[in-house]
């Protein structure tokens, strides 16, 4: 098998605690997690448009006298509340990353100042969707479960049937209506990572997937 056909394995929570490398996954899981906020970070300081759901978190907490990170948190336990009619099992990948990606978010923000002048926010700002894109592959690459809204795309698809492309474009619209409404921060950021996540991830995908001994023996 070479590096760019690894797959992911389909397992439950248990299994994929016991299929091994822990040694391996559970710091790349944490590492993933914590540049995925601080990627958050990076886009927020750019002040040029922050990712789909992002708008979503940017625009609540300008009602609530919370942080940016206390709404990723909130949020990701609210789609975690749809998982159940969904069937979805979370993992101690789901868990950390409802918990973790808010909290280095904020610890990110608390450090890094705005940014100023064009040159300079822009770069932030592909920095912020590269970084993003990494993380995103190291965090899935662990295979210790999936976040909570992307078990929420998943579940929603294999339940109704419909392509996870079909289902995830409609999400993003939807919390991107959403995020508008309550004023969130929509801009260049936001079309820019709609089109490159996606790639970004394909390719660092296969770099980050930690073969499973005992899931691949099955």
């Amino acid at each position: 098998m070479t590096r760019s056909d690894r797959p992911l394995a389909d397992l439950g929570p248990i299994a994929q605690l016991r299929a091994g490398r822990l040694a391996r996954r559970l710091p790349q899981l944490y590492l993933g997690l914590v540049l995925y906020g601080c990627s958050l970070a990076l886009m927020v300081r750019s002040t040029l448009g922050l990712a789909p759901w992002d708008v979503l978190h940017s625009g609540f907490i300008r009602h609530v006298p919370i942080t940016l990170g206390q709404a990723v948190i909130l949020f990701s336990f609210l789609v975690l509340v749809l998982w159940i009619p969904l069937r979805e099992k979370p993992g101690l990948g789901t868990i950390s990353n409802a918990v973790v990606v808010g909290l280095a978010a904020d610890a990110t923000l608390a450090v890094l100042d705005p940014v100023q002048g064009w040159p300079l926010r822009v770069l932030v700002l592909l920095a912020g969707v590269v970084v993003n894109g990494l993380a995103t592959a190291m965090y899935i690459g662990a295979q210790l479960g999936r976040g909570p809204r992307d078990g929420l795309m998943t579940g929603l698809s294999r339940r109704t049937g419909r392509s996870l492309r079909l289902v995830r474009t409609l999400l993003e619209v939807a919390v991107v209506l959403v995020g508008l409404l309550l004023g969130g921060a929509l801009g260049v950021g936001t079309v820019l990572y709609a089109l490159a996540i996606g790639p970004l991830t394909q390719a660092f995908l296969p770099w980050w997937t930690v073969d499973l001994p005992s899931a691949s023996s099955r």
